[in-house]
């Protein structure tokens, strides 16, 4: 066993371990997995000298409470958390887009998120974790992932194979943007929509229901009706596509969704706008708004180019 680790005090919600996910599996039913906020994950192990492919913790709503054994190391928090360190007999208030050194007896304690639902917690190092098709990503509904496809429980230990010999502080100045419009594209089933359906999509608004997890967000408001067929012969889904069942209400497939499905698509959320869209915690309001394929891609290309100069500032 490693001589560096940290012993869960207390899980937290839906805590697993996440990468970029796995590629190219969908043909056998696998799907994509990864971390759901990609931007928050690669800021959080730039923060700590990780390869930006690193494993890291991602946890939902409340993150876990950990105790450290070992030498010296760096930790960052990333998205909108309200997280402490405690080092002997006091408690500090610690900043997310910051690293901090932790030793041996500190506790991190990740209380909540914000008005959101994911955060990160990476550390500086390799985590001694199994990987699955060259992925530690974790789908719970599969048992696919490190941790035997499980998400963490008390007492488990999470440890290291080896820590980063970088000692200095690194931090960013980044806020998490709010969304109002999520931009979509047509779905290949948008014809089997009413003129009425159609309209109501794009100019009513939903709430996001608290049937929402990795796998899917459930949506609330005004029915969608389906003129040709609420069931079709099932298809390949992908990350961000809409679905509508018979009772008229989208389903939008988020990263540990099925790979297949039989629910006409009315559309597929624009991938610029993905990151934002899984940190709307239920109970928030959601509109969307049409967009072409090209415009698209440009916006998804500057998104891009945006989180590679924030990267580039750390």
């Amino acid at each position: 066993m490693s001589k560096n680790y940290f012993e869960v005090i207390r899980p937290g919600v839906n805590t697993t371990y996440q990468d970029k996910g796995r590629g190219h599996l969908y043909h056998i039913g696998i799907p994509f997995s990864g971390a759901m906020d990609n931007r928050n994950f690669l800021i959080s192990n730039k923060l700590v000298n990780n390869d930006l492919n690193s494993a890291v913790i991602e946890f939902a709503y409340q993150g876990p409470h950990i105790k450290y054994s070992g030498e010296k190391i760096k930790i960052a928090v990333t998205g909108d958390v309200v997280f402490s360190i405690k080092k002997k007999d006091m408690e500090i208030n610690c900043n997310c887009y910051r690293s901090y050194e932790i030793e041996n007896n500190d506790e991190i304690n990740i209380i909540s998120t914000n008005k959101s639902v994911y955060g990160y917690l990476a550390i500086g190092g390799e985590l001694d974790i199994n990987y699955q098709w060259n992925s530690c990503s974790i789908n719970t509904k599969a048992n696919i992932g490190a941790n035997y496809g499980k998400k963490f429980d008390k007492g488990m230990r999470i440890d290291l194979k080896k820590i980063n010999l970088s000692h200095d502080v690194k931090k960013i100045n980044y806020i998490n943007t709010k969304i109002e419009n999520i931009r979509v594209i047509k779905g290949t089933n948008f014809d089997y929509f009413s003129e009425e359906g159609k309209k109501l999509f794009y100019e009513s608004e939903f709430t996001v229901s608290k049937l929402s997890d990795r796998m899917g967000m459930r949506l609330e408001g005004s029915k969608i009706e389906n003129i040709v067929n609420t069931n079709i012969k099932s298809e390949g889904l992908i990350k961000g596509v809409i679905q509508v069942p018979a009772d008229g209400n989208p389903i939008i497939m988020l990263s540990d969704h099925g790979t297949v499905g039989g629910y006409p698509k009315i559309g597929v959320v624009a991938s610029v706008d993905y990151d934002r869209l899984v940190q709307m915690s239920p109970g928030s309001k959601i509109k969307f708004k049409e967009i072409n394929l090209s415009d698209a891609e440009t916006l998804f290309k500057l998104y891009e180019m945006e989180t590679q100069n924030l990267l580039s500032q750390i």
